[in-house]
């Protein structure tokens, strides 16, 4: 049978401040490796599962503010294509011009060769304006059905249909589409066809005219919606802005409650190994003490 091992009471006492010491030694190097104070639950529960609750949420913020971005790219993408395609009905129009004052009908000939060529770059650009697989300018080719150009962009991350904050943006209106694309090709053929150039007298003229209305008209379309393009990229903008700012304030709330103060943990650790040095020197003179008891026999 082991029998029991007596210390005295200073001994013990020395024994256990030096455990105590080593153990807060251990936690102040932990917070200082790891740069929290609180590293578990176990070391603070309300303040551990706070955190995590401000950073959970952050991390859906971080992705709702992901999608805002998407959808800004896609708002540039359908504003690039809408300069562009402005450019070339501004091009088509002053062609159309020179049609009217070209005295030869072999010149509107070729002018109108010229006019079909950038026309069919206005549906190629409509059609190239997407971002991610989403294209405002080119509508449903299905009777352009309603609703098919559209871009939803969500600003919070709620689930219940009535705590959702987002923003609905349509895509290029049908009349306006058919506006745009409403600048028919013309062509080089028989009398009969009222957007033949290669011809003399009124017929031409009248063809030409009609193709420089539909141009100012399909201008006006794509000016407007470009502008309105532009107002939905500036809002969607102040909401990313916006939701950096939550963010942020969402991590440094979470921060605030878990993260340690480097300066003071490491004046503790400094504290702490000079208290153990001491504790070790108070337990050596506890020793002698007893040592010198034995030097009487």
């Amino acid at each position: 049978m082991a029998q029991e091992i007596t210390l005295s009471t200073a001994t013990r006492t020395n024994l256990l401040s030096l455990q105590n010491t080593t153990s807060l030694i251990g936690r102040t190097q932990e917070r200082l490796a790891s740069g929290l104070k609180v590293n578990s639950a176990l070391d603070d529960a309300l303040a551990y599962f706070k955190a995590r609750n401000l950073n959970s949420r952050a991390a859906d913020l971080q992705n709702i503010k992901d999608s805002i971005n998407g959808g800004v790219s896609v708002i540039k993408a359908a504003i690039q294509g809408l300069d562009s395609m402005e450019s070339v009905l501004k091009q088509m129009k002053a062609i159309a011009q020179s049609a009217i004052s070209a005295p030869e009908s072999t010149t509107r000939a070729k002018l109108a060769s010229q006019f079909n060529e950038l026309r069919s770059q206005v549906d190629g650009l409509a059609e190239d304006s997407s971002f991610n697989g989403v294209n405002l300018l080119k509508n449903s080719p299905a009777a352009f059905a309603p609703g098919a150009d559209q871009l939803t962009v969500k600003f919070n991350e709620r689930t219940e249909p009535q705590a959702i904050n987002q923003l609905v943006i349509s895509g290029l209106r049908i009349a306006d589409y058919r506006s745009i694309m409403a600048t028919s090709a013309v062509t080089v053929g028989t009398a009969g066809n009222t957007l033949v150039w290669g011809q003399t007298g009124t017929a031409a003229i009248k063809a030409i005219n009609s193709a420089l209305s539909a141009i100012d008209s399909a201008l006006v379309s794509v000016r407007q919606a470009s502008q309105q393009f532009g107002t939905n990229s500036s809002l969607l903008q102040i909401r990313a802005d916006f939701t950096s700012q939550i963010i942020n304030t969402l991590k440094g709330g979470a921060s605030d409650l878990v993260n340690a103060d480097m300066n003071e943990e490491s004046a503790n650790l400094l504290s702490l190994q000079t208290r153990q040095q001491l504790g070790t020197i108070s337990l050596s003179i506890a020793q002698k003490s007893e040592e010198a008891i034995l030097r009487l026999f």
